[in-house]
């Protein structure tokens, strides 16, 4: 019996040990020490932009939060595809994160070649900010409300245009599902950016656009452009002023440009929600909320990362009905 027992003693010594070995393996990538380094947030696009901005605006509050500094890269190109396919073969460690945006949900499904899977590839984390487009025409056009500017393109089928920032941009697909909503019919002007679009609008060579409400505010206050309204549900605490285009003639309509985090997919659940709680932490800043509310956006954390990963799905299947409806094919 004493042989048995003592061989009994060193089995469970050596699985001790096994386990002790086992664990020590796994302390390197344990997550409950994260971060033990800056994190990397890569931005989809070029420094100035309304993402970029977004983003230097939260991130010192999230190197607060999590106790490292949180260091922006900007991967611009593809419409944001370019950046998001860095993140999604990145390391799933929570040291290299994805400015997330509303186009990261609509190039799959207008892009003849998207090399990831929005849905499949990434850890959300949370919505941040939301902002509006706002519908706009130049003061020339003799509408004064929605309801005139509608009853004024019904009229002329085909005959008015409006702005984009180019094929399968945020403002092309806007008014795209304003028109569908709406029962118009118009003709698309694509440009090379936003910038040009408000320009030639402005100038009164293209009738009406969906303009970013960053940029349109100044010239609607200044007059030189006309607002009908937010797309979207709720007015903007930046410019209440403005109805939305729900309760100013097309009930139903809401379709915002957002701007949130996401992990590559993979991401310890633990790693998720420490990310999520210093968005939170950022956003509930009063600086850091008056700085975007002061602008026309809207801080909206999500109530957890599986609010976001359902926002992502609601997004991507909204604006495929949108794509197919409108018969826009990949390009």
């Amino acid at each position: 019996m004493q042989p048995a027992a003592a061989l009994a003693r060193r089995s469970a010594k050596l699985a001790r040990s096994v386990l002790v070995l086992c664990l020590s393996a796994y302390a390197p990538f344990a997550s409950a020490a994260y971060p033990e380094k800056p994190v990397r947030l890569v931005v989809p696009s070029v420094p100035g932009g309304g993402t970029d901005t977004t983003m230097r605006i939260i991130a010192p509050k999230l190197g607060d939060s999590l106790g490292q500094q949180v260091v922006i890269e900007n991967r611009g190109g593809a419409a944001g595809n370019i950046g998001a396919e860095v993140v999604a073969r990145s390391a799933p460690d929570g040291y290299t994160l994805l400015a997330m945006i509303a186009s990261h949900t609509i190039n799959p499904h207008i892009q003849a070649k998207v090399s990831f899977d929005v849905e499949k590839d990434f850890a959300p984390v949370s919505l941040a900010v939301t902002l509006p487009n706002v519908l706009l025409s130049n003061p020339s056009l003799p509408t004064r409300t929605l309801q005139d500017l509608i009853g004024f393109i019904r009229a002329r089928p085909g005959q008015l245009q409006y702005a984009s920032a180019g094929f399968g941009s945020n403002p092309h697909l806007m008014m795209e599902l304003f028109a569908s909503m709406a029962g118009l019919k118009m003709v698309h002007v694509p440009y090379k950016g936003i910038a040009p679009a408000f320009t030639d609008v402005i100038a009164g060579y293209v009738h009406v656009m969906a303009g970013n409400i960053l940029s349109a505010l100044p010239h609607v206050r200044s007059g030189r452009i006309r607002a009908y309204g937010v797309t979207s549900a709720t007015r903007s605490k930046g410019a209440p002023e403005i109805p939305t285009l729900s309760e100013a003639g097309v009930p139903g309509y809401d379709a915002v440009q957002w701007f949130g985090l996401a992990a590559p997919a993979g991401t310890p659940r633990d790693i998720v929600v420490k990310l999520h709680g210093a968005v939170l932490h950022a956003l509930n800043d009063p600086a850091v909320s008056q700085r975007f509310v002061s602008g026309g956006a809207d801080p909206k954390p999500s109530k957890s990362p599986e609010d976001f990963a359902a926002y992502i799905h609601a997004e991507h299947v909204k604006w495929g009905k949108v794509i197919r409806s409108a018969g826009l094919k990949p390009q």
